[in-house]
């Protein structure tokens, strides 16, 4: 019989009357085919669930679990008894108008009880660039010899013929708030300037403009780096970069009396690389991560409980119900009695605080010196006691926090224009980017206008 050839009532009657052992090993065949057919059925069905679960919304990576959810969150909004807030009524009036009533507008008769109704309107003006033709002079001097020029004070370039349209200081200095100060892109930046101020320019001409206010501004970035270097505490943090090919971005910040946040593209994230910036004999605190590029950089360091817990947390989840000994509590407890009592310094006696430090490291010396049976626990215990001599530093040097969020916040914004931008293209690209990021943040946190920092940096000097 041929598999192949279709089969009728005649062909089965057939088989039944002269081949019934034929036609029971047809039948066999074609339940484990249908047996087969109801497996793959079963299978796409589970894949299109797979398919349709990809192609819903997407969240947020850092979306919280439904296990982890507040089960009554707090209403939205200040507490009751709060002041309120709203605008405050301008110092400066550039024109005042008056609306008389003298009669009902729908009837005309007499409008009595007149009470006035004051607004204050705060509206943007048609803007149009303010355009200025600068002409100055070159010529010799026979007493010097030399080559000489008059200058401007807003003048920013020597540039003329097919480069003699410049845009001013503040105009490069408001496209460089928008951009790293904002977060927008170039072509962004473009639109809003044109359609705003009327400023035309192009991607690649704002590109090249910051790398100019860049190079103007490398002798105050390198005093940054000396702050930062000769800072009581320096909190950082690092992720991945492009540069026309993957390198990596490092943030460093610190807060008061003086607030700053600095960014370096670097083409390595090795210990030579971060000494550029932090040296060997820092004498302050360093507050980071667990990456290995850290350990031993500097005498004093401290280490990020939040990744701490978030070890904490992949160990219990890890963890299978039959394994838990309590263990793992007693890590969570004491992580969180060292983070209360930095909330407490203020309160307590030197006496006390010492006394309760001295606890917590004997403490930590009977929880994490022993191994543990189950991995879980094991990889948490590893990790603990590899840093148990930055445990407790912050407990020691008042302002250092137990996490490390101001870094990572700082870090935050440049991830963001990583995202968008994809880094950088050149190094002279990324070299503008790491300047102007830096001051803008800076200023930023400092409480200081970027714009008339970066405005009074740009013309040329002289």
């Amino acid at each position: 019989m041929n598999p192949k050839q279709p089969l009728n009532r005649e062909m089965l009657e057939g088989l039944q009357r002269e081949q019934p052992s034929a036609l029971i090993e047809l039948v066999l065949r074609m339940q484990e085919a249908l047996e087969g057919l109801r497996g793959e059925v079963g299978r796409l069905q589970r894949r299109v669930a797979e398919l349709e679960e990809q192609n819903r919304p997407p969240s947020a990576p850092f979306r919280r679990r439904e296990e982890e959810r507040v089960k009554e969150p707090k209403k939205p909004g200040r507490k009751p008894g709060h002041p309120g807030a709203c605008r405050a009524v301008p110092n400066d009036l550039d024109e005042e108008i008056e609306v008389s009533l003298w009669a009902c507008p729908h009837c005309g008769g007499a409008v009595e009880e007149v009470a006035p109704l004051i607004q204050y309107l705060e509206e943007l003006p048609e803007v149009r660039p303010h355009v200025t033709k600068l002409t100055t002079y070159e010529g010799h001097c026979p007493r010097c010899q030399k080559m000489v020029r008059s200058l401007h004070p807003r003048q920013m370039s020597m540039a003329g013929g097919c480069a003699a349209v410049q845009w001013g200081a503040r105009a490069v200095a408001a496209a460089a708030e928008l951009k790293h100060g904002a977060g927008l892109t170039l072509r962004k930046v473009c639109r809003v300037l044109e359609r705003l101020c009327g400023l035309r320019s192009t991607p690649g001409g704002l590109a090249q403009a910051f790398q100019r206010a860049g190079q103007k501004l490398e002798a105050d970035y390198q005093e940054l780096c000396q702050q930062m270097a000769a800072s009581p505490v320096v909190h950082t943090d690092e992720t991945s970069w492009w540069v026309g090919g993957p390198q990596s971005l490092w943030v460093f910040a610190k807060e008061a009396p003086n607030p700053t946040t600095l960014y370096r593209v670097v083409a390595k994230r090795d210990r030579s690389t971060f000494h550029e910036i932090i040296p060997a004999d820092f004498g302050g605190v360093l507050v980071s991560d667990c990456l290995s590029v850290y350990d031993g950089a500097t005498a004093v360091q401290h280490k990020c409980y939040a990744h701490h817990l978030k070890a904490w947390r992949t160990a219990r989840q890890n963890l299978k119900p039959q394994e838990d000994t309590g263990w793992l509590a007693q890590v969570r407890a004491l992580l969180e009695s060292a983070m209360i009592l930095t909330r407490r310094r203020a309160l307590w006696p030197d006496q006390n605080i010492t006394e309760t430090r001295h606890g917590l490291h004997l403490a930590a010396q009977a929880l994490l010196s022993q191994p543990r049976s189950y991995p879980a626990e094991e990889s948490l215990r590893l990790r603990l006691w590899k840093q148990r001599d930055h445990l407790f530093v912050f407990l020691d040097y008042p302002g250092v926090d137990p996490t490390n969020n101001l870094a990572e916040r700082q870090l935050r914004p440049a991830v963001i224009a990583r995202k968008l931008s994809c880094g950088n293209k050149t190094p002279a690209g990324a070299n503008a980017w790491q300047i102007l990021s830096s001051f803008a943040v800076t200023c930023s946190q400092r409480s200081l206008n970027f714009i008339d920092f970066l405005a009074l940096r740009l013309p040329l000097p002289g």
